[in-house]
């Protein structure tokens, strides 16, 4: 038994004291009251996530309540057979081609979904934290140890400003910000410089992805107006996903496929 279920164990020994369920039930009662006043008495930002909090148990509540009516009321079936009418285990029959051509449908979408994201690295490394960050010391006597310095590349938007020194936990250095790509067309077999929307998705981690890490197999949108692609209805296509197909840190620029 773990060390902190000495009461547990202790009352499976020796038993409750002889008014214990008692007292239990008043303190329960009591609860009501003290929720209550503190409901009354609370004001500001309190008293808004209480009541937020208050609502959500109402409203469980009141939809198991409701369950529970619906499953003890009973509904009087028509007793009387209708002309042309099928037994209950032949009702399915007439359903299951329908429901056979519907789930092949649903298949057939699921696979031209998984074909149209199909991307050019399927698997990459993991990368350790100790190899994305860099620990570094602060404080006057440099004990302090909460601040990080990303050693890969990232990319910021264009409004991007840092927060003060004394807050700011991730420093991306201005060394390693790129803002645009070497991205090549698999179809027109042609590499243009194009300029990065945004990062959609490092596979790493969502962390890397909110921070803009830009790694090999990273998804990033990139500005493809200046290839003049148009969409089927004959609007341009503005930004389209491209995937990272090297180590940015190692060769100072970066290579994507598109993909189309």
């Amino acid at each position: 038994m773990p060390q902190n279920e000495h009461i547990e164990q202790h009352r499976k020994r020796e038993g409750v004291k002889f008014d214990h369920w008692e007292r239990k039930r008043k303190k329960e009662a009591r609860e009501v009251h003290k929720r209550a006043t503190f409901a009354r008495r609370a004001h500001g930002l309190r008293a808004k996530l209480y009541n937020k909090k208050r609502f959500a148990e109402k409203a469980q509540m009141k939809k198991t309540i409701k369950m529970h009516e619906e499953r003890d009321t009973r509904k009087a079936g028509a007793d009387v057979a209708e002309e042309g009418a099928v037994p209950a285990y032949l009702l399915d029959r007439q359903e299951s081609r329908r429901a056979k051509v519907l789930s092949n449908t649903v298949k057939q979408k699921r696979k031209e979904k998984a074909g149209k994201w199909d991307v050019p690295l399927p698997k990459v490394r993991p990368i350790s934290e100790d190899e994305m960050f860099k620990v570094l010391k602060t404080g006057k006597r440099k004990k302090k140890a909460w601040k990080r310095m990303i050693t890969k590349v990232t990319f910021v938007g264009e409004g991007f400003t840092r927060k003060p020194p004394k807050y700011e936990r991730f420093i991306r250095p201005t060394g390693l910000r790129f803002k645009k790509a070497n991205v090549t067309h698999p179809e027109l077999k042609s590499s243009f410089y194009l300029d990065i929307l945004g990062v959609k998705k490092n596979p790493q981690s969502p962390l890397y992805t909110s921070l803009g890490v830009i790694t090999k197999g990273t998804i990033i949108e990139v500005n493809v107006s200046e290839l003049g692609l148009v969409t089927t209805t004959g609007k341009v296509v503005w930004g389209k996903f491209a995937q990272v197909t090297n180590d940015p840190e190692n060769d100072g620029i970066i290579n994507a496929v598109l993909l189309v």
